[in-house]
């Protein structure tokens, strides 16, 4: 508690900072004249747009501006009936110098080009060129965490990035949640990835963090994604170079939780680039977990179980990219590229069980479990480009093709001991289990955008999107006394065969309404086909429906330059994923075993979200206020199996789930070399089921904080924290927890390589998380204790010439429907 009051009142402290410095200075009234001024603001260092600069004309002496403007997505502005004369022109952006151009105004219009506007530091020598950027910016329609920028995240993967991203959270078996909701989908460079189609929790822990540049939060997505979820979309940004010549970098790092090694090779000469990356790591993950389960039995009698395991997941993978692009011209571009991991798990595992209060049913016994995972998944990429030069600079048509392949082998082996202590009796049961499942999936989709005017676009698209998912799962028991061999259970072995096709269609058009208002509309069409069976039954089921999805989006620019106001309003529908549908019965624990529903429908999300950012060259702040109603949606829920004397946790569109919440992001530079942000959420979501005749309600709260400090010219040193309460599902309530970290970078070799030592959650060796399922028929408490405690220490070197040429955007794939899947469910 000593720590979150702490977090609280930094965050409280530097609130009224960041507002004081944010707002500009009131453009003072000019006279109109002829003249007119266009151009386009972009990062001197990688050519690409800033977004949403501040523009203002000055006067040839004097700092009161006599105009200005606010960029667009594309970094362009306009500043329409100026006088003529001599003037300065001010460009300005939060983590940018601010520059000071002189310009002379005529009766002609002028259009003054690319303006470089470099980051507030930069390292310039023979390696890539490098814009120190603040780690958080505030941009109207997304929050952006540089994790490149956070000395902290040397050494480690995407989960411990993840945790220190503005509005994301992790719950304690390491699922992210935006906004207190688990619905959300993560992508890799805005496309989805074959890794992430299994278990998440696992997938993130994969991921390097030196290979990650900056996380995207995207909280009102426009019509052009697909139904990306209630809570919105984090896309992982993954460090790029298209600058020409040969460059790469080497990576190692070592500590107690993981190991890894990584490297990239990027060349480029004229029109052809490759760029490639290859990683490897061994992470090892310990934890206990204990439950009490009180059963609710007729007349009144009681049940007891008691259930305790102790745990050390270990897993070793790798991961690789090959990335070919070729731009024959300004106006046309092309990519194909490859990427693939690979993942092995081990999970020995420590049970004991008891369970008393039906004679004969009570039981006392211990197990020997391993249990072991494989992942390989690949994804293959194809997309063309083409844009139409200066004169039309908005208008571009893209192709985009994916396929992806996941495959997923999980199994579990027990040995079973009658006993009354651990270990302590003969063994009497012994049980197999595999499941083989696969993912398939093929994307083509095309888009297109058209300028009308200045600020006017429309842009359309059509998207196919074409799934296969097929589950063999197999059990096989042995009981000592009676077999000789093990021995198959057709019961709970089956094969499941899974189809589902989306063909999309989405239009927006965007205008400006006036000087100071913008405006989106757009809708998407979808429909979606579903084909399902299971082999040997007559377990065939399919299910066709079509939705209208409307998109709104509207902003007003205030009277101070920097500062906007937004409303916004989507409809989105939920796929349930595999995790959700796949009938194979986990049962390691056969107290309480879980299993998928494939006769799931699809969610239906309407979310409004009304928020205020402001900016200026030192601090930022951005307010949001948001509500989301889901009808139809997919929860867990627990149901009890007296017979057999266990809870079954399963999945169904059992209620309305209605959150609202509050949120406050602001960033400020207190002194030249010392950054600090901070992030402080609160929601109320209530979970009403008319099916289980059951209202669940909870307030949460989130917050964290980030600070740098770099100090000596070659130091910097990093801290964080940060703290949740925990959150409400419909029959669970789970609690939150605090999490923190240092972090000292020293910058060697005339700044071509780094070495980074950190500390995360070194005050005690781990965290325990609760959580209390309420039924009608029992009651549970679990716990589960995480070790936390990590030291790492991580060498960066990179080497090869820089030669500052542009970047292109090139557009992704960005499959983003469906609800994904966890440990827990939530």
């Amino acid at each position: 508690m000593k720590h979150t009051a702490t977090l609280l009142l930094l965050a409280v402290l530097a609130a009224p900072v960041a507002q004081a410095q944010t707002t500009s200075p009131t453009p003072a009234a000019t006279t109109k004249g002829p003249g007119r001024l266009t151009g386009r603001v972009v990062d001197a260092a990688t050519q690409k747009p800033v977004e949403y600069a501040t523009v203002a004309l000055l006067p040839a002496s004097g700092a009161t501006p006599l105009t200005g403007a606010t960029c667009d997505a594309q970094g362009r502005f306009a500043l329409p009936d100026l006088p003529t004369g001599s003037f300065r022109l001010q460009i300005s952006f939060v983590g940018y110098s601010t520059q000071v151009k002189a310009v002379t105004i005529t009766e002609q219009p002028q259009d003054l080009g690319a303006l470089l506007l470099p980051a507030a530091a930069q390292n310039l020598g023979e390696v890539t060129v490098t814009g120190e950027r603040p780690v958080i910016e505030t941009k109207p329609d997304r929050l952006v965490y540089n994790a490149d920028q956070d000395a902290t995240n040397a050494g480690g993967t995407a989960a411990d990035i993840l945790r220190k991203t503005p509005l994301v959270n992790l719950d304690a078996e390491g699922n992210p949640q935006l906004r207190g909701t688990g619905n959300v989908r993560i992508l890799i460079n805005n496309k989805p990835s074959s890794m992430l189609a299994g278990n998440l929790a696992e997938a993130l822990k994969q991921i390097p963090a030196d290979q990650i540049k900056a996380i995207e939060v995207v909280t009102a997505p426009s019509a052009r994604y697909d139904a990306e979820g209630s809570g919105g979309v984090i896309n992982i940004v993954l460090k790029k170079n298209s600058l020409q010549g040969l460059n790469g970098s080497l990576g190692a790092n070592t500590g107690n939780r993981n190991q890894g090694l990584n490297g990239s090779l990027n060349a480029r000469r004229g029109k052809i680039g490759v760029s490639t990356k290859l990683s490897g790591f061994h992470n090892v993950y310990p934890y206990t977990s204990n439950n009490e389960r009180t059963d609710f039995l007729p007349g009144g009698a009681t049940g007891q179980l008691t259930e305790r395991t102790t745990s050390r997941n270990v897993g070793t993978g790798g991961y690789g990219q090959v990335e070919l692009t070729y731009d024959p011209s300004a106006q046309h571009s092309f990519t194909l590229s490859g990427n693939g991991n690979l993942y092995s798990s081990r999970s020995p595992q420590d049970f004991f069980n008891q369970y008393r209060g039906q004679p004969q049913l009570d039981t006392l016994y211990t197990r020997d479990i391993t249990r072991r995972g494989e992942n390989r998944n690949y994804d293959l990429n194809a997309g063309y480009t083409r844009t139409f030069g200066e004169n039309q600079p908005r208008r571009e048509w893209a192709v985009l093709a994916q396929h992806t392949r996941n495959r997923s082998d999980e199994s579990y082996r027990l040995d079973q001991y009658r006993a009354a202590e651990l270990r302590g009796g003969p063994l009497e049961y012994r049980e197999q289990s595999l499941n083989l499942a696969r993912n398939l999936e093929t994307t083509v989709q095309t888009d297109y955008t058209h300028p009308f005017g200045e600020k006017n676009t429309l842009e359309a698209g059509a998207k196919l999107i074409q799934r296969h998912v097929t589950s063999d799962y197999s059990l096989d028991t042995l009981l000592t006394d009676q077999h000789n061999g093990f021995v198959r259970n057709p019961r709970r072995s089956n094969a499941f065969d899974y189809q589902q096709n989306v063909l999309a269609a989405y239009g927006t058009y965007n205008f400006a309404w006036g000087k100071k208002h913008t405006l989106s509309l757009g809708t998407r069409l979808e429909r979606t086909g579903i084909a399902g069976e299971f082999q040997g039954e007559n377990g065939r089921f399919s299910n066709d429906y079509l939705n209208v999805l409307p998109n709104l989006s509207a902003t007003r620019t205030l009277k101070k330059e920097g500062q906007t106001l937004r409303f916004s309003y989507s409809r989105r529908i939920q796929r349930p994923h595999i995790f959700y549908l796949n009938p194979y019965v986990n049962q390691v624990t056969p107290s309480s075993i879980q299993f998928g529903n494939p006769n799931l429908r699809p969610e239906v999300t309407d979310s409004y979200e009304l928020s205020y950012g402001t900016y200026g060259e030192k601090s930022s702040l951005n307010l949001s206020a948001y509500a989301r109603r889901t009808g139809n949606s997919i929860e867990q829920f627990y149901r009890y199996n007296e017979e057999l004397a266990r809870s079954e946790t399963t999945f169904g569109n059992l209620a309305t789930n209605t959150t609202y919440g509050l949120n406050f992001y602001g960033s400020l530079k207190p002194a030249k070399d010392w950054n600090v942000s901070s992030n402080i959420s609160g929601d109320y979501t209530q979970l009403r089921s008319t099916a289980l005749n059951r209202t669940s309600r909870r307030a949460s709260m989130f917050m964290n904080l980030n600070s740098s400090w770099k100090f000596k010219t070659h130091y910097t040193l990093q801290g964080y924290g940060g703290f949740w309460t925990g959150g409400v599902q419909l029959q669970t309530r789970y609690s939150g927890g605090v999490y923190y970290g240092l972090g000292l970078k020293r910058m060697l070799w005339q700044e071509k390589a780094d070495l980074t030592l950190s500390a995360n959650n070194f005050l005690s060796p781990g965290r325990e998380f609760r959580n209390i399922t309420t039924t009608d028929q029992f009651r549970s408490v679990g716990s589960f204790y995480q070790y936390q405690r990590s030291v790492r220490l991580a060498f960066n070197y990179r080497f090869g010439k820089a030669d500052n040429s542009a970047q292109r955007q090139r557009r992704t794939i960005r499959n983003d429907d469906s609800k994904q899947g966890s440990n827990t469910g939530g």
